[in-house]
């Protein structure tokens, strides 16, 4: 998301200022990145933008709590941080503004494909197929891909190497997970009604 340098000039160390609002400021910095990215916004990118002996854990749970009374919040997904709207406000949103891309508008098979690529992966079309008992089609899977929410793994270790399927950081953001040990279990799918126990 970021470019390679900040601009000359920057002054990231905020020395001149007194403690207080050096800190302000840096937290300020990291609300501006956040709400203009798209996608999370990993560590080391937003180590640029603050003094180098911060403690960015410590400024980035400062902002979370300065933010606790906004409609927004911040969480982590995957590597990364972003900002995103607090589910109870996704009703007034919809009424009124086109989420437009965020939403994934995918169909019931699409989500279960998504589904056993995340819970299976790195998994080949054969895998897939092994699962759902029919062919899962390279347009399908392709669709995934054109919505980030899935890419290409490792090439799988037996005769003609065909690729994995595994999802992406953009799958973590759109399922609200840190990572994939998020993902329920199995007992987790089945008290919910989506999988034999």
């Amino acid at each position: 998301m970021a470019r390679k340098d900040p601009e000359p000039g920057f002054d990231r160390e905020l020395a001149a200022l007194p403690a207080d609002l050096r800190w302000r400021e840096w937290m300020r910095r990291i609300e501006a990145v956040l709400f203009a990215s798209s996608q999370p916004v990993a560590r080391e990118d937003l180590a640029r933008i603050v003094g180098q002996a911060v403690p960015l854990d410590l400024l980035i749970a400062d902002l979370a709590a300065d933010l606790s009374d906004r409609p927004y919040e911040l969480v982590r997904s995957g590597p990364g941080w972003l900002l995103r709207t607090r589910p109870a406000y996704a009703p007034v949103i919809r009424a009124v503004a086109d989420p437009g891309p965020q939403a994934l508008n995918l169909g019931e098979f699409d989500l279960a494909v998504l589904a056993a690529i995340a819970f299976h992966q790195p998994i080949t079309r054969e895998g897939l197929k092994e699962i759902f008992g029919r062919e899962v089609s390279r347009d399908l899977i392709g669709r995934l891909a054109e919505r980030d929410l899935v890419t290409t793994g490792p090439r799988a270790p037996r005769r003609g190497a065909p690729y994995t399927f595994v999802t992406t950081e953009v799958f973590l953001a759109a399922f609200d997970l840190e990572t994939l040990q998020d993902l329920p279990d199995a007992e987790q799918l089945a008290d919910a009604g989506l999988a034999r126990g």
